[in-house]
């Protein structure tokens, strides 16, 4: 097997399914299957890995998937395998989608036909592989700022009032407060159009539906006339006078197969046309054939490309039968989880685990990953050392920073701590993002457990330099080295951007000491002279 190695320009090859052969040889050869979970209302792990240093006693190995890796353990030089499309449970129920099985003097690999494979070689080990992966998400994207540069976006649903205050003079207050915190976006969740959904805090009184939309209200999705008696003319004005945008939820009507997927698209790049509005959270799909989960494909196509790229649209994946990781790659974040102090299952280590364990396999460009008011429900977290109270609400944010953060919270109902904490993380990490994602993110140190030392460097191109974002968990160890994936300097040196703490290096190496537990620390680093 022939490896590129891929640095700045990425070039992979698409297949209809086929086979292929490895060579002993060159071996031995480490099969890596990606195992990656959505429909997150029911699960906590999105990521996993399996192994197998494949052997001439392995018969006909046949896996079902989206991603997979064969590496050489002695040369690091492998190929990735990307199908795309839903994940397993969400489409057909063929045999396999990869299949290894011995041949000869090696092995032979064998694709699914007919399914829209992508395949590229990558040499480096681990951290190769992810840049082929991150290269390869990134070149299906839109080139439009909106689809290439991360935004924080606040969305008040994560403090479970529902849609009980969406009114305008609650979003106004919103945006003031987004203004404060360097939000970019102010998205108002269910309850801004004039139907309601099954969701309202009315819907017990006066009915609400999941998927019916255009039956049941020919004007569902207008505004509501009462809620915003002015339409949202008062609330564009008063985000374009604060620097933030509006946003929108928004659920296409999964109703006879998503036969009205045309209708829905019309209607988003209506609203688009007529209000400006380009960030949409698409919710309640649920495609339960292969017809209907074509059309919701064609939707969400369909809504980006006629906006020119525009159309930044955030796809919900926490429940029901959605196009998931990497059925619309070419498509805006996908909103990972819903996760609430109200109920207990809002633990930022969690996330921070989501992120990282994701992070080997789908380009965190792509993640829209939550932080939470972590003053709320206190009680319902008991003595726990690891409950949200716990932790800075800058760390809290430094979680999420390396994905399209999600503040999952009314921005007008946080303590002043937060904006005082918060506010100068933002603003730092609003002035160097074009530069962060430009880069390979990689996840370094242990998986996150809550009590682990763990964190993110971010590899630039060139390979000579980069940002490192570690993180101290509960644990007795105050500082800790981590070595810099893919990083082709003899020595490096390091600067201190922010958290409680320092940076220092020797050699190739980069140590975090970190003074307190739950924090973290951020900084630069390039190639020494």
């Amino acid at each position: 097997m022939a490896a590129s190695g891929i640095e700045n320009d990425f070039n992979a090859k698409e297949l209809a399914g086929g086979a292929s052969s490895l060579a002993m040889g060159e071996g031995p050869w480490l099969l890596t299957q990606a195992c990656l979970q959505d429909q997150s209302d029911g699960y906590a792990e999105f990521a996993w890995e399996r192994q197998w240093l494949l052997h001439p006693s392995e018969k006909n190995l046949e896996l079902k998937g989206n991603l997979f890796s064969v590496e050489s353990m002695t040369s690091g030089e492998g190929r990735v395998y990307i199908l795309e499309a839903p994940l397993p449970h969400a489409r057909d129920g063929r045999a396999f989608d990869f299949r290894a099985t011995p041949d000869g003097d090696g092995f032979k690999i064998e694709l699914a036909q007919d399914a829209g494979w992508s395949v590229a070689d990558y040499s480096g080990g681990d951290a190769g592989r992810i840049i082929a992966l991150q290269a390869w998400q990134r070149s299906k994207r839109p080139k439009t700022r909106g689809h290439q540069v991360p935004k924080l976006l606040c969305n008040t649903w994560g403090d479970r009032s529902c849609d009980s205050q969406v009114q305008e003079s609650f979003i106004l207050l919103e945006i003031e407060a987004a203004k404060r915190l360097g939000a970019d976006i102010v998205q108002i969740d269910d309850g801004w159009q004039k139907g309601r959904s099954s969701n309202s805090i009315e819907a017990k009184q006066k009915g609400g539906v999941w998927e019916g939309f255009w039956k049941a209200d020919p004007q569902f999705w207008t505004p509501d006339p009462v809620r915003f008696p002015n339409g949202f003319e008062p609330l564009l004005a008063a985000a374009r006078s604060a620097g933030v945008e509006l946003g929108l939820w928004f659920a296409p009507d999964s109703w006879q197969e998503l036969s009205n997927w045309r209708k829905d698209a019309d209607c988003i790049l209506g609203i688009h046309r007529e209000t400006g509005i380009r960030h949409f959270k698409l919710d309640s799909i649920n495609a339960t054939t292969q017809t209907a989960m074509s059309r919701a494909i064609s939707l969400i196509n369909a809504i980006v490309r006629e906006s020119d790229g525009e159309i930044v649209p955030d796809l919900d994946i926490t429940a029901q039968i959605r196009p998931g990781y990497l059925g619309v790659p070419g498509a805006g974040p996908l909103f990972v989880e819903n996760r609430y102090t109200d109920w207990r299952n809002y633990w930022p280590h969690q996330t921070l685990r989501a992120l990282w364990t994701l992070a080997r396999w789908i380009d965190p460009l792509r993640l829209r990953m939550e932080f939470l008011n972590n003053t709320r429900n206190k009680e319902l977290y008991g003595k726990s050392p690891l409950a949200p109270t716990a932790y800075p609400p800058a760390t809290l944010f430094a979680y999420v920073m390396l994905s399209n953060p999600l503040g999952w919270f009314e921005a007008s109902s946080l303590p002043e701590e937060h904006f005082e904490s918060v506010a100068p993380l933002v603003a730092l990490w609003r002035s160097i993002r074009e530069e962060l994602f430009a880069g390979t993110i990689i996840p370094v140190g242990h998986a996150p457990d809550g009590v682990a030392w763990t964190g993110f460097t971010v590899l630039m191109p060139d390979r000579r330099s980069g940002y490192a974002l570690l993180f101290r968990e509960l644990n007795e160890e105050p500082s800790a080295s981590f070595r810099l994936p893919g990083f082709t300097g003899a020595g490096v040196e390091v600067e201190w951007l922010a958290g409680d703490g320092s940076l220092s290096s020797k050699g190739s190496e980069v140590t975090a000491a970190i003074h307190k537990k739950l924090g973290f620390v951020f900084g630069r680093f390039r190639a020494g002279n």
